[in-house]
């Protein structure tokens, strides 16, 4: 299990510093902006276990830029002892007295370009009494394109299809019901694969599929937005955009685990709400809404 360990650790570095120097050069591809190339800044955080001891720690890389408004990408390896009330809802955690470790790479990108969507990214493998790797990806446009929707999902399919562990059908609507938003009774955005508790019994197949995962989103991810990077939008597109990146922040603060599972561990707070984009919005005007009557100095008394 140590040889595994360190076999994803090393793995989700590598993703991580392949996916850095991608978004680098696309920022460097549009040069007719008047505005600055952006580029990663690092910053490395630790943390302490429950009983004061090292629980490992994790690297943060955001880049604030002319095509990526802000993008980050972290890595982490934590390991130490789930709370008593935490390790009820993680398998395996109260059979091995609480002990954890989990490592994996973490990325959000929210677009300056209303066109180009704004895209999540995660694969990790965490151990209790058990073990086992999770992940995906998936796609939030504001202005949702049909060519980009498609190859999204055929990416997605084509690596599943390349694996026995993973059935792409089950991993999509998996997707489609973890970033719900039930009191809005809406998506997201448009889906993509999510998967967790993956144990087939074969580690190596686990492995390979979750490699493939990380490898395919930095196939597909790079050509949508060179696709769209360089499209115009007006001020009714922004909005747009300012809209659902505030759907986007409730699902992340009232529903998303990994942001809970980070939070409760005793991550690092920045890099857990990295995943918050710069701006977004709640201003228009709820459906249903009419001018109420004026109110009078009469009806006031």
């Amino acid at each position: 299990m140590e040889n595994k360990k360190q076999r994803a650790e090393a793995w989700f570095t590598t993703l991580r510093d392949q996916i850095c120097a991608e978004f680098e050069g696309i920022e460097r591809e549009d040069t007719d902006n008047p505005e600055p190339a952006g580029f990663f800044e690092r910053k490395n955080w630790k943390r302490t276990d429950l009983d004061g001891s090292d629980g490992g720690g994790g690297e943060i890389s955001l880049l604030y830029g002319r095509v990526f408004e802000k993008v980050g990408v972290n890595i982490s390896t934590v390991h130490g002892h789930f709370s008593e009330e935490f390790r009820k809802q993680i398998p395996g955690a109260e059979d091995n007295d609480g002990a954890f470790w989990a490592a994996g790479v973490s990325l959000v990108a929210h677009m300056k370009n209303p066109n180009v969507p704004a895209v999540h990214m995660n694969t990790r493998m965490i151990v209790t009494a058990n073990d086992w790797f999770g992940g995906g990806m998936d796609l939030t446009p504001a202005l949702p394109k049909d060519i980009d929707t498609k190859a999204f999902h055929a990416a997605n399919k084509a690596c599943c299809d390349r694996h026995e562990v993973a059935d792409y059908q089950e991993l999509k609507d998996w997707c489609a019901r973890y970033f719900y938003l039930p009191h809005r009774e809406e998506e997201r955005g448009i889906g993509g694969i999510f998967y967790d508790q993956m144990n087939s019994g074969d580690w190596e197949k686990d492995f390979a599929f979750t490699r493939d995962v990380g490898e395919t989103f930095l196939d597909i991810f790079p050509k949508i937005v060179r696709r769209n990077m360089l499209m115009p939008w007006s001020d009714a597109d922004h909005a747009a955009l300012l809209e659902k990146r505030g759907r986007y922040v409730e699902f992340n603060l009232l529903h998303d685990r990994g942001t809970k599972f980070g939070l409760m561990t005793g991550g690092n707070t920045e890099g857990i709400l990295m995943s918050m984009p710069p701006e977004a919005t709640w201003l228009r005007k709820p459906d249903g809404m009419r001018r109420a009557k004026p109110i009078t100095a009469e009806d006031a008394a």
